[in-house]
């Protein structure tokens, strides 16, 4: 196989076994072989396709409710518009160009991108040169680096791709589940020898069912705890899109596309992208920690349904021809339908205490 794949078995050689947080993480970032830095995982031509590139509707109406919750926090000048993990740009372009109208919000937005990988920062350069910014976009590395002003954050399908350490109840109690080399020469689960702290999982779930899975991202939970902090600190809000549960509960979530069509997640590591769904529950609870205030979370079909993704639609079907109509439907329906992403995903905002519940969580 080669590749990273080589080099993970001898991280397993000299080491022993590694968490599937830690395998996650070389997946998706090694410098070399991961599937950001190594190629474009989006769209048609890559693994997978996300609401912004489906629509453009889905970056308007998120462009406008940025504008909305930024009047509902005072108007602050300057504030921090971030998106975390933009992917191609194009949900922000898209954010952007709705409120080319907002002149006052766009005076004070400075647009800054929480972005590890340099080939999708290219990729956004790109998207972003028709945007019309009175200043340039700034990138960063971590939410840390992004300046201590007001802030509205927008993070769609960025939680789901932060690692999960994964734990499995046996008659010993809950032992880590951990990647190892199989007999071939591949990677195979196992169990660390040793019974995991209680602590990792929650009070609710200490009696699940032998072989129940449960999973926890550290770093979601910490940068989740950094916002509400922030939040609480600084003033402004955050929207989370993702597919996920609203409660905390068992399940193995770890998946793969590749081309987009599931692949075993320890199948040639690096040429499929590797996610895990979102426990919004714990999302919630590290940012009402951090000092913030917590909405829904709520399902993506009502959501966007109570922002106006109807009318929008019926905006753009004027003037367009029968095969522009199709894809307008399609988008829409592929959007709120609970058959497709309506009800998989997740709508959750987190505000600075004392604002108003945000649209669409009323």
């Amino acid at each position: 196989m080669g590749g990273l794949a080589d080099e993970l078995r001898r991280t397993i050689a000299h080491h022993g076994p590694i968490t599937v947080a830690a395998y996650m993480e070389a997946v998706l970032t090694h410098p070399q072989h991961g599937v950001y830095a190594s190629r474009d995982p989006f769209g048609a031509g890559g693994d997978f396709i996300t609401a912004p590139e489906i629509s453009q509707m889905f970056g308007e109406l998120i462009g406008l409710w940025c504008a909305v919750v930024w009047q509902a926090m005072g108007g602050p000048d300057p504030v921090a518009l971030v998106e975390l993990g933009p992917g191609r740009g194009t949900l922000i372009a898209d954010a952007l160009r709705a409120t080319r109208g907002e002149v006052p919000f766009r005076g004070a937005a400075r647009l800054h991108l929480v972005e590890t990988s340099r080939r999708l920062r290219d990729r956004q350069r790109e998207a972003l040169v028709q945007a019309d910014l009175e200043r340039p976009p700034a990138w960063h590395d971590t939410l840390d680096e992004v300046p201590d002003d007001a802030v509205l954050v927008v993070a769609n399908e960025f939680f789901d791709a932060l690692p999960v350490r994964q734990f499995q109840q046996t008659a010993q109690g809950w032992r880590e589940r951990l990647i190892d080399i199989d007999d071939e020469g591949g990677f195979g689960f196992v169990l660390a020898p040793s019974a995991a702290a209680q602590t990792l999982v929650p009070a609710s779930l200490q009696m699940s069912a032998p072989d129940s899975v449960f999973e926890v991202s550290p770093s979601a939970i910490s940068i989740a705890h950094t916002l509400g902090k922030r939040l609480a600190q600084r003033g402004g809000a955050a929207l989370i899109v993702d597919y996920g549960h609203i409660e905390s509960a068992t399940g193995d979530t770890l998946q793969a596309l590749r081309r987009h069509r599931f692949h075993d997640p320890l199948d040639e590591p690096g040429a499929a992208d590797i996610t895990a769904h979102v426990d919004f529950a714990a999302l919630g609870r590290a940012a009402i920690e951090g000092g913030a205030v917590v909405h829904g979370p709520v399902l993506q079909g009502s959501f966007l349904e109570s922002l106006g993704i109807a009318a929008r639609a019926t905006a753009l079907l004027a003037g367009a021809t029968h095969e522009q109509s199709r894809e307008v439907a399609t988008a829409h329906r592929r959007l709120v339908d609970p058959a497709e992403m309506g009800t998989l995903f997740k709508v959750m905002a987190v505000t600075s205490p004392g604002m108003p519940p945000p649209p669409g969580f009323a």
